[in-house]
């Protein structure tokens, strides 16, 4: 039986129909009172995208420096800015960028309404008040952040990576623009498109399953199939395959769970601050014992695209610092219990992780 599970009510898809946005935004401002929030990725500070952006006087613009993944205490910097310039909630939330924005915007969206601080919500369900009305827009395609019910912060204090994962956290209305994702870096849109792909294989591969969420899966994979098995990844009609690719990854894993790669990237995450996609890239290239056909796949595509990888990333670790790169991947224990089992930990020793993230 499947939960009682939700998905985004709203997108618009195609392009230009950011140009909408400003009805939206009007609309909903009319309605409800209030001013816009805007979370944009930095890397668009000075271009067009925000020229022409329908930002009203009195609304807030916040580019979101994407060096680093979200964190807890960015999230509450965000929220005590916020609160200290407005004395109603915002009438809307709008997040333009990548999977770091996006949940950046979900995350602040979620601290409006529900009080506190950012970690108090990192973990399951936890977040019981419906956020402040959510736009999303990606400029990128792979992680999924545009459909998924949560939004991933690491929490440096606790050495910890996880989501604030609720139906709240999912977007009330979305913007897939095709014309928005064609001048990402060629590595950079493997890295991350690839998170759609991995998504999916670790799904399928699960004990978690059933019908929904296969078909989710299943219809992602074979786009991202598509797209990372052509002669150009990035031809226009790739770039749109690869964002519906992304949307539909993000509904299977709101109906299902990740496996052995997310766990080991969110390590690499949390110890050394690597990006969500690179991180899972990394993992992917070493997951032979896991994930043997899907691996091989995996090397195939690189070897397509032309896209290579960095080497010898955990070299300079010690001891110490393996340790910490298990302990920050073995307390994932929902993804963890569908790819291996309830006994996990006899499986994914510390040893036998320690030699993975050593092949790294």
């Amino acid at each position: 039986m499947v939960n009682n599970s939700k998905n985004v009510p709203y997108y618009a898809f195609g392009e230009g129909s950011l140009a909408g946005l400003g009805t939206l935004l009007a609309e909903r401002a009319k309605s409800r009172g209030g001013r816009c929030i805007f979370f944009v990725d930095h890397f668009f500070q000075g271009r067009s995208l925000v020229r022409d952006l329908p930002v009203e006087e009195g609304d807030t613009l916040f580019f979101v420096s994407t060096v680093d993944e979200p964190t807890t205490d960015g999230i509450n910097e965000y929220y005590s800015a916020i609160t200290a310039k407005y004395h109603e909630l915002p009438s809307a939330i709008v997040g333009i960028g990548g999977g770091c924005t996006l949940d950046t915007a979900k995350a602040v969206s979620n601290l409006l309404t529900n009080g506190g601080k950012a970690e108090d919500y990192q973990g399951w369900d936890l977040v019981k008040v419906p956020g402040v009305y959510k736009v999303g827009v990606p400029t990128i395609s792979g992680t999924g952040a545009e459909s998924s019910r949560t939004c991933v912060l690491t929490n440096r204090r606790k050495n910890l990576k996880l989501g604030m994962n609720s139906e709240h956290t999912i977007f009330d209305q979305l913007i897939l623009d095709p014309a928005l994702p064609v001048t990402v870096p060629r590595n950079q849109y493997f890295y991350t498109g690839m998170d759609t792909y991995i998504h999916c294989i670790e799904s399928l591969n699960g004990s978690h399953r059933h019908a929904v969420g296969d078909s989710f899966s299943r219809e992602a994979l074979a786009l991202s199939r598509e797209v990372f098995g052509s002669a150009d990844m990035q031809n226009r009609a790739n770039v749109e395959r690869l964002m519906v690719a992304s949307y539909l990854g993000g509904c299977a894993i709101a109906n299902s769970y990740v496996g052995v790669v997310h766990p080991l990237s969110a390590g690499l995450s949390t110890v050394l601050k690597i990006h969500h996609g690179l991180a899972n890239c990394l993992v992917m290239n070493v997951m032979e014992d896991f994930y043997p056909k899907e691996t091989d796949e995996f090397h195939r595509y690189m070897e397509d695209q032309g896209v290579d990888l960095p080497s010898g990333v955990t070299g300079n670790l010690d001891d110490d610092g393996f340790a910490r790169l298990y302990e920050s991947t073995i307390i994932h224990e929902k993804p963890l219990v569908n790819a291996l089992g309830a006994e996990y930990r006899a499986i994914l020793t510390r040893e036998r992780a320690s030699e993975i993230f050593r092949r790294i």
